[in-house]
This record gives C-alpha cells, structure tokens and sequence, in this order.
C-alpha cells in the first residue's frame, strides 16, 4: 500500500512537471512568435507598422490597430502568416480611409515640394541669377523667395522665374539687393 501510494505521488509529480514544462515552452515559442511578428511588420517599408499590435496564444497570432488602406491590412496578415509556427492570424485590424482633407493635404504638400524643386532648379541655371543665394520656400502654391541678389534686374528675373513656374499662385518676394562689395563678400564666405 505504501509503494501505491509513493508510486501515485511520483506519477504525479511527473505528470505535473511535464504540464509545466510544455506550457513553458508553449509560452517560449509565443513569446519568439511575438517578436517575429512584431518585427516583421516593423521592417516592412510598404507599411506603417506603429499602430499595428500583435498578441500570441498558442501559436494564433491576434492583430489589432489601425491603418490607412484594405490593402495595408491585408499586407499585415499576409507578412504574419508567413512566420514560422504561426498557426493561423486572427485579423481585427482596423481601416481607416484618408478623408478628403487628408488627401488634399496629402497632394497639396507633394505639389509644394515639387514647385520648390523646379523653382530652385531653375534659378540655379540661370546664369543671370546667383541661384545658390536664394532661398525657395513653397507652402499652398506661395513661393516665398529670400536671400541677397547683386541688382534690382537679378532680383526681378529671379520673381518672374518662380512665377512662370506651373502650380505656383504667388510669389512672395523678401529678396535683398546687396552692394556688390558686400556681395561678392557674402558669396565668397557662403562657399567657403
């Protein structure tokens, strides 16, 4: 009766060690699974991974947060399922679409960053304007101009080019004439 007894408790004690050593593992392989996802998602440059949130339980790996496009969503599953040990990707992101102010915005900043590259491009090769002592500031189809030219001439040309550039509304014109002693001066210290 004894030995039962002692035999019972031992197959216990096995059974039981053994349960904690499996759910050990089961949580280590989680946890791996976690960063994996985790970091798969935030080395992705087709998607914006900062609110994506990943959760794993026995292998099935939750992902929740917001993002711009179905598309990006889709992305997000796609990328986790393809991890080793994921058993399946239970999606519960959320799609929020950009409104049409964001998109306005959206468009608006990228016809400003293009107008003041054209702008600066093409007082850089015009040989009747010093280019490089000009300063282009675009902001909802503004141009804003500052900076030293040589002569009222240089400065005049320097306006028009901005303004016969396409996309621009205005050109606001905060250009200095300098002396031409004090110009060749600020010229020669800039490129220095």
């Amino acid at each position: 009766m004894k030995m039962l007894k002692i035999y019972t408790l031992l197959m216990t004690a096995t059974l039981t060690l053994s349960a904690a050593a499996n759910n050990w593992q089961d949580q280590s392989k989680d946890a791996w699974i976690d960063g994996k996802a985790e970091t798969t998602l935030l080395l992705n440059a087709n998607l914006n991974s900062f609110n994506i949130g990943t959760d794993v339980r026995n292998g099935v790996v939750t992902l929740n947060g917001l993002v711009a496009s179905k598309v990006d969503r889709a992305l997000a599953e796609e990328l986790v399922e393809g991890i080793d040990g994921v058993q399946r990707v239970e999606n519960n992101i959320q799609v929020r679409e950009a409104t049409k102010d964001t998109t306005r915005l959206m468009l608006q900043s990228l016809t400003d960053s293009k107008v003041a590259s054209v702008v600066k491009t093409r007082l850089l090769m015009d040989t009747q304007v010093a280019g490089s002592d000009i300063d282009v500031d675009v902001s909802e189809g503004v141009v804003t101009l500052d900076g030293s030219v040589y002569s009222e001439a240089e400065k005049d040309l320097a306006v028009v080019i901005a303004r016969n550039t396409n996309d621009v509304e205005r050109v606001v014109d905060k250009l200095e004439v300098t002396e031409a002693d004090d110009f060749t001066a600020a010229r020669s210290s800039f490129q220095q």
